[in-house]
């Protein structure tokens, strides 16, 4: 399962691309990975059972960072 995270000032955003609106946050990383680990257990115990056979997760998400001129 895809899963990304971002750092701010008030610990870790993290979210489930495959699975449209499944996000949770912590404090620290690795508690932003159990959070988030909850959410997309729950997330997945709501879908249907036609939804789950129907469910793909083969998808390749990239990330990079990448510098910009701004003014």
């Amino acid at each position: 399962m895809n899963v990304l995270f971002q750092k701010d000032n008030s610990g870790y955003f993290a979210y489930c691309p495959d699975l449209k609106g499944c996000h949770s946050q912590g404090v620290t990383f690795e508690e932003a990975k159990e959070n988030i680990r909850e959410a997309i257990e729950l997330y997945l115990e709501t879908m249907s059972p036609e939804e789950l056979t129907s469910f793909s997760t083969n998808r390749e998400i990239i990330s990079t960072v990448m510098e910009v001129n701004f003014a």
